[in-house]
């Protein structure tokens, strides 16, 4: 059995914030795989700086993590209605790239929030704003975390209520993998 590669991007800096805990309970639920988590604590983008230096080195790792990765897995909150800010630099830091790491490759979505609707505009507004890249995104299940803060085990592991959607998800992810 092959050994994918899987890049966990969490819209959230927190050490152990529940978008960075989703992140790894769905790599640990996919199974069989090595899972890297991308570091987003990049600059601002700032069009002077990159007409000046080019990329910053974060952000070629970054590039280089997803043209490499089998698979991505992206897990965002949901702030004042939207992506967190850090998400959406690094994804507008992302589309300066010479190369085009997203095309065609699998990425699963997924949000944790503190409300109720567990991050549903988050949601959508993460696909519109990935779409531009041309991904090859799973279809669903849709994975989004209500009252994310008691939906995670002292282990790290998600309640049952969640725990089905994410397998789910996880095996069109390994789907959409193998059909390259």
């Amino acid at each position: 059995m092959t050994q994918y590669t899987l890049l966990g991007l969490s819209g959230s800096l927190r050490a152990q914030s529940a978008n960075r805990k989703l992140l790894r309970e769905a790599s640990r639920i996919f199974g069989d795989a090595t899972y890297v988590e991308a570091n987003l604590e990049i600059p601002l983008y700032h069009g002077d700086v990159e007409d000046a230096h080019g990329l910053p080195a974060e952000v070629k790792t970054l590039v280089d993590q997803i043209a490499q990765a089998d698979a991505v897995l992206i897990s965002t909150p949901e702030y004042n209605s939207g992506i967190s800010g850090v998400l959406k630099n690094a994804l507008d830091w992302i589309s300066r790239a010479p190369v085009k790491p997203w095309a065609d490759k699998p990425v699963a979505i997924m949000s944790a929030a503190a409300g109720r609707t567990g991050g549903a505009r988050a949601h959508v507004m993460l696909r519109t704003c990935l779409a531009p890249f041309r991904p090859c995104i799973a279809n669903g299940p849709e994975v989004l975390i209500a009252e994310c803060n008691s939906q995670f085990d002292e282990n790290g592991h998600i309640t049952e209520r969640y725990a089905q959607n994410i397998d789910a998800l996880m095996t069109t992810l390994r789907a959409e993998i193998q059909r390259r």
